[in-house]
Order: C-alpha cells, then structure tokens, then sequence
C-alpha cells in the first residue's frame, strides 16, 4: 500500500459525559468512512474522555479533519487531532504490566515515572486511581512498560522493589510479551 492510502489520525475529545457520546462519536468516525485502530475511554471526574487513532485513505482523514469541529461543537466536544503515522519496530525485550498499590502519598507516580525513564524504560498505558478504604486515601496504579533488549532486568527489579519499599507500597511485575 503507499502512504496515500493508509494515513493515520490521532483523535482526542472531552466533555460532559453522557449517555450515548460514543455512539455519536463512532457513528462519525464511521461516516466519514475511518477505522478506529486504536481507543481508550475514561471517566475523569464528570469529564469523559476518548482518545482513538484512526486510519483511512487521504480522503477518509481529510474528511473527518473537516468534519470534526462543528459536529465536537454541537456535541459540546473540545477536541484535538493530529496526524501520524505506524509505529515503527523499537529494540524492546518484553512487555510487562506493573502494578503497585498503597497509601496515597504526593509524588510516588512521578517517583516511578522518573525511575522508568531513568533506565530507559517505555511506558505504554498508564491507569491510576485513588479510593478510600478505613478512613484513609490509597492509591493504585497500573503500567504497561517495555523493557529494552539491553536491560538489565534483574537490577531493574531490585531497585523497583526499593523504590517501593522507599515509599511503603505493594507491587507486582508481570511479562505480558
């Protein structure tokens, strides 16, 4: 296929959530003839979000580029696209889900993301959340990572676990690829 024919569109949208946002969001991709490769949904506060990369040919992305802004306005939809293009091969080893749970405490998710980034490490989807549970806040999050071909996985692990004992919390690895 040549470049003309299979052009890739990153979509975001926020709003007040409703019943039925995305039906109408779908429906639009739909007629505007795009295919959603890619979705993530998510309820933040009363906000929803959506984010989803599309493909179709030239026609199909100028399309829905076009479409986009008045059908988000009478949606009351604030929205963003912009184009982009496959994901290339990178030198990653395996891909693993990192979970860890425990008391809320201010800056242990940037903690763990500066340590990721430190050993070069990939975050791929990131979910996290805060609950109350006995009169006090926790907190869980849960990564999906990859791990370079040239890691050192076994350090890695260890000082993870340091890190989590840093900041008293449970944590789980697992490969998942």
């Amino acid at each position: 296929m040549s470049g003309f024919s299979n052009q890739q569109l990153v979509l975001t949208a926020i709003g007040d959530d409703r019943t039925g946002i995305v039906a109408q969001l779908t429906e639009l991709v739909s007629e505007c003839s795009c295919n959603i490769i890619d979705s993530r949904i998510a309820i933040l506060g009363n906000e929803f979000s959506i984010i989803m990369l599309l493909s179709g040919d030239m026609s199909a992305i100028s399309r829905i580029e076009h479409t986009i802004p008045v059908k988000s306005m009478e949606m009351g939809l604030l929205t963003m696209m912009k184009r982009t293009s496959n994901r290339t091969g990178s030198e990653f080893c395996a891909g693993y889900t990192l979970e860890y749970k425990g008391l809320d405490s201010v800056g242990a998710l940037s903690k763990v993301a500066a340590f990721l980034a430190e050993d070069n490490i990939d975050i791929c989807s990131l979910k996290s959340d805060t609950y109350e549970q006995d009169g006090q806040l926790y907190m869980c999050s849960m990564l999906e990572i990859n791990v370079p071909v040239d890691s050192a996985l076994d350090s890695f692990k260890l000082k993870f676990e340091n890190l989590c004992t840093d900041f008293k919390l449970e944590s789980i690895l697992r490969r998942i690829r």
